[in-house]
């Protein structure tokens, strides 16, 4: 009789305290962003994951902004979700490194209540073989693209207080969440996006915005083709456990995660479980997630260790053939 209370009690009541200790502490608050006519201002909105984020925002009812370079792709994006949702959207051309551009643009677009910065480089290379010029490219895109985008639209964002709760969205990679040989420039350029969103959100909770922070695999856009022709024979192999997803499915997850609040987005299970892996000092806002990332973290790490066996001892093989050939 008594070891069975203590199974009870190590099987439920200890679990149940725990959750009650993390719904009391976990930061931010838990919250709701609705997308129904709100404005939702879309980077990238031309291709890929950020046009099946805007098809998706419209058919959630959302005044849908997109921005992307070549104004040629924007119009045709504009026309593909007229068709498809019957709402209209609002396009502007702009390169996310001209600071003056994105904030005209944004000025132009008109308060913002969900940014999406969505935009987003990749070119594979060995850091001792890439150019300056395309390392600079990923930086200056990835994430100082971003810095302009939230540098312009916070002014307005933060006097939307009548609105209701807003949201920055900050569209990173699983090569955020993990370096991979050959990502060397991207990885820095994504990675820098964490320590942006853990610190901003700090900045503007009391505005009531809200930062979602988003992970997605390899996806199948127009430039995951090109990006594999570069691509290192090393990060095939060391990549290759990695799943890829459609823009549409990353496009749902994403959204769902903005909606409610997340700071962490994964887009699939191993996202998720990298999500737990990497927690850290991310804010939580689900008791519930901090109960599985506080259980789940030892697990992991075992987990993570065993990767990082398997990654080394590519890297060893392949140097070692690579000596023989």
């Amino acid at each position: 009789m008594g070891a069975l209370l203590f199974l009870l009690l190590l099987v439920l009541v200890i679990p149940i305290c725990f959750l009650i200790f993390f719904a009391v502490i976990v930061r931010p608050k838990p919250t709701k962003i609705p997308l129904k006519n709100r404005h939702v201002f879309i980077t990238g909105g031309s291709s890929g994951i950020g046009l099946a984020m805007a098809h998706q925002a419209a058919l959630d009812g959302a005044h849908v902004s997109i921005l992307a370079r070549n104004p040629n792709k924007l119009e045709e994006a504009k026309e593909s979700i007229k068709l498809a949702t019957g709402r209209d959207v609002a396009v502007f051309s702009a390169d996310v490194r001209d600071y003056d551009a994105i904030e005209k643009a944004i000025m132009e677009a008109g308060p913002i209540d969900v940014l999406v910065c969505n935009q987003g480089v990749f070119v594979p290379q060995e850091l001792e073989e890439q150019s300056l010029e395309e390392i600079k490219f990923m930086i200056d895109v990835n994430l100082m693209g971003t810095f302009h985008l939230i540098k312009a639209a916070l002014p307005q964002m933060k006097q939307g207080a009548g609105r209701g709760p807003r949201s920055i969205a900050l569209m990173s990679s699983q090569a955020g969440q993990v370096g991979i040989y050959g990502y060397t420039a991207y990885a820095a350029s994504k990675f820098g996006l964490r320590g942006m969103a853990e610190a901003l959100q700090q900045e503007v909770i009391a505005d009531d915005i809200h930062i979602s922070l988003i992970f997605p695999p390899d996806t199948e856009t127009p430039g995951l083709v090109e990006e594999n022709k570069r691509k290192p024979e090393l990060t095939s192999i060391i990549a290759s456990s990695s799943g890829g997803m459609k823009a549409e499915e990353v496009a749902k997850k994403a959204l769902n995660g903005i909606r409610s609040g997340s700071f962490i987005v994964p887009c699939n299970l191993e996202g998720f479980l990298l999500s737990i892996a990497t927690a850290g000092l991310s804010p939580q806002r689900s008791a519930l997630m901090a109960f599985v990332e506080v259980a789940a973290a030892s697990i992991l790490r075992i987990a993570a260790l065993c990767f990082q066996w398997n990654w080394y001892d590519s890297i060893t093989k392949w140097h070692a053939r690579k000596k023989v050939a």
